[in-house]
């Protein structure tokens, strides 16, 4: 289990949310806590830059407002919609999903567990759906998430998965703020903390960035 120290944990905190307050992205699921949208929203930004996946989300929500509506359409005008992007099993996830919880009565089941039961929901999207719908205070490990941390906290890149990245994921969240703190993370991965020339200089964590430490101490030994 990763225990952080009490004030390097509330200064990565503050830091981030900070930075977040001022500098967050602008994107449409952030305006709403329906989990049928916050699903779509996850399901689609799979291994896809967010510039593809918005107006695919607003064509989809148009179309299928509801997870009822969505249910009640033939597959393939769903994945007309959504195979265009790629990665052409997300259509086929996101209606299934629609038909178990019609089968529920439409109502989404509010438990990681129960979410995980969903077709393409793993871990990393219920995480994402109990922040966001629900706004509980639930870890989610993505991409940029994974390289933030590691890069923080041990000084080096890291494929995302790995059990010590799900518990600093964990770590890091304040009380009753995983939805700010999520967002925070993977904007500050998205933009600042990028997978290639990252951009240190103007990153809110540089002071206390294991990665950025290791990086000035490698310029110096190739300058001696």
């Amino acid at each position: 289990m990763v225990t952080l120290a009490r004030g390097k944990r509330r200064g990565f905190q503050r830091r981030v949310l900070a930075w977040y307050a001022v500098n967050g992205r602008d994107l449409p699921w952030r305006k709403t806590r329906d989990p049928y949208a916050i699903l779509i929203c996850e399901i689609l930004s799979h291994q896809t830059q967010i510039a593809r996946v918005v107006p695919v989300y607003e064509t989809l929500l148009s179309r299928y407002p509801t997870v009822q509506s969505m249910a009640r359409a033939p597959l393939e005008t769903v994945t007309a919609i959504t195979d265009p992007l790629g990665y052409k099993i997300r259509g086929r996830w996101l209606h299934a999903a629609a038909l178990q919880v019609a089968d529920r009565g439409g109502a989404f089941p509010r438990t990681i567990d129960g979410l995980r039961e969903l077709a393409g929901v793993g871990r990393y999207t219920a995480g994402a759906m109990m922040s966001f719908a629900y706004r509980r205070d639930a870890p989610m490990l993505d991409t940029n998430i994974a390289r933030v941390l590691s890069r923080h906290f041990d000084g080096r890149n890291q494929r995302p998965g790995q059990a010590r990245l799900w518990q600093l994921a964990a770590a890091v969240i304040p009380k009753g703020k995983a939805y700010l703190m999520n967002q925070g993370l993977m904007d500050v991965g998205a933009l600042i903390c990028r997978a290639r020339s990252p951009l240190c200089d103007v990153c809110p964590l540089r002071r206390s960035c294991a990665f950025r430490r290791g990086s000035a101490r490698r310029s110096l030994k190739r300058r001696d």
